[in-house]
């Protein structure tokens, strides 16, 4: 989306990051793709996705039998974009 809103953005003759930031969400290959490289926030994917299993491994045991609430902490990566 924030790619594609760069896109529009210079079609329009709008300059990122001088006229209009651009931030996008996930860091994905995309945002390095990008020109102006995209800032993003970077949520821990990995990190996430251990988590998930492990809850889910001990709710399949019985070990864990209610709703569990998780935060994680994103990243704000900060590159030329913004």
């Amino acid at each position: 989306m924030a790619q594609g809103a760069c896109q529009v953005l210079r079609e329009r003759g709008r300059r990122v990051p001088e006229d209009t930031a651009v931030v996008g969400f996930d860091d994905s290959g995309v945002a390095l793709a990008c020109r102006p490289r995209l800032t993003t926030v970077r949520q821990p994917v990995e990190e996430m996705a251990a988590e998930m299993a492990r809850l889910l491994d001990e709710h399949i045991h019985g070990a864990r039998t209610g709703a569990t609430a998780v935060v994680f902490e994103p990243e704000l990566v900060v590159r030329e974009s913004a």
